[in-house]
C-alpha cells in the first residue's frame, strides 16, 4: 500500500471505520509488512509452542538425594536438591530440614555468605525449632572463619562476635556454648590486636593522646586476650610521654601486680625508673579499676576451625 493512498483514505474516501481499518495495515506496513504481523502472533504458529513438562520428585527424594551427594562431598550437587525442596514443596517437613542442611552444605564448602543467608532464613522461619541453635551456630562460624588478620577492617570479627553473643543468650544450654566461648576468646583477641596496631602507629607518630585512647580500649575491653600486658606498658610509655605521671605509675603497678614475670614489666618499670619514678597504684584511676577482680582466662590462638 503506497503512501500516496494512504493519505487519500485519510482525505475523507473511507468511512470512519475504515480509516481505523487502514490505518491498522499501514502501522503494520511500517513494521515491514503483514506477514511480520503474522510471524510475531505465536497463536498464528501453534505447531512451535511445546511446552515443557518437568515431574516433579517428591520432597523425601530430594532430601535424600542431597543427603547422598554431601557424604559423597559433593556439596554443590547437595545444596542444589536441598534448594529444590523449598522451591517444589516449601511446606513440607522436608523443606525446614533442607534449609538447615544447605546452610550446612554450604558452610563446608566454604561459601560462607550462602550458608549465613540459609542459616538467617531458617532463624527467621522457625526461631522455636530444636534445630535454631545449631542455625546459630552456623551462621556465628560463617561469620568467624572469614575473621581477617588484626591489619585489616574487623567488621566480621564485631559480626562473629554478635553471633556468638547471640547463641550464649538465646541458648545457654546448648551443646556449642563451650565452644563459642573459646572462640570468643579468639575474635576479641582479635579485635584488641587492631586496636594495637593503631596505637603503636600513634605512638610511632608522637600522637600520644591517640595512643592513650586505642591502649584503654584493650585493658577496659579486652583484659582477656594476650595483648593486655603491652597495653599496660604502652600506656605507661604515653603517659610518660605527656607528662601524666600518676597514670604512667598506675599503669606500671597494675601491671606488675597482675603478670609479675611478664618481659614488659621489666620495660615499664625501666621506664619509670629513668625518669626517677617508682609503679605506685592510684585506686581512683581507671586503669586499677578496670582489674579490680581481674582473671585472666586465655586460651591457646589455635587459629580457625570447623563445625
Amino acid at each position: 500500500m503506497s503512501v500516496m493512498r494512504l493519505k487519500t483514505i485519510n482525505s475523507g474516501e473511507t468511512t470512519s471505520g475504515g480509516k481505523r481499518l487502514v490505518l491498522a495495515f499501514a502501522l503494520a506496513a511500517a513494521l515491514g509488512g503483514c506477514d511480520t504481523m503474522s510471524a510475531l502472533n505465536p497463536f498464528d504458529r501453534p505447531e512451535t509452542y511445546k511446552p515443557e513438562v518437568v515431574a516433579e520428585v517428591p520432597a523425601d527424594k530430594l532430601y535424600n538425594e542431597g543427603l547422598a551427594r554431601l557424604q559423597n562431598g559433593d556439596t554443590e550437587g547437595a545444596n542444589k536438591k536441598f534448594d529444590e525442596i523449598d522451591k517444589q514443596a516449601p511446606f513440607s517437613p522436608y523443606s525446614k530440614r533442607g534449609l538447615i542442611m544447605a546452610a550446612y552444605s554450604n558452610y563446608e564448602a566454604q561459601k560462607y555468605d550462602d550458608a549465613i543467608t540459609a542459616s538467617k532464613r531458617f532463624l527467621a522461619q522457625n526461631p522455636a525449632s530444636p534445630d535454631a541453635a545449631y542455625a546459630q551456630y552456623i551462621l556465628a562460624m560463617s561469620y568467624y572463619n572469614q575473621i581477617p588478620d588484626a591489619t585489616r577492617d574487623q567488621e566480621r570479627t564485631d559480626q562473629a562476635l554478635r553471633a556468638m553473643q547471640e547463641l550464649l543468650d538465646r541458648y545457654p544450654k546448648s551443646e556449642y556454648v563451650l565452644d563459642v566461648r573459646e572462640k570468643m576468646l579468639v575474635a576479641r583477641d582479635q579485635l584488641a590486636g587492631k586496636e594495637m596496631n593503631v596505637g603503636r602507629f600513634y605512638l610511632e607518630k608522637r600522637n600520644y593522646t591517640g595512643a592513650v585512647g586505642r591502649f584503654r580500649d584493650v585493658i577496659t575491653k579486652y583484659q582477656t586476650t594476650r595483648h593486655v600486658e603491652e597495653a599496660l606498658m604502652r600506656l605507661t610509655e604515653a603517659y610518660m610521654a605527656l607528662g601524666i605521671t600518676n597514670e604512667a605509675q598506675t599503669a606500671a603497678a597494675v601491671l606488675g601486680h597482675n603478670f609479675p614475670d611478664s618481659p614488659w614489666y621489666k620495660d615499664a618499670y625501666t621506664l619509670l625508673e629513668s625518669g626517677g619514678l617508682q609503679p605506685r597504684e592510684d585506686r581512683g584511676s581507671y586503669i586499677s579499676r578496670a582489674f579490680n577482680g581481674f582473671t585472666r582466662a586465655v586460651v591457646g590462638l589455635t587459629g580457625l576451625g570447623r563445625l
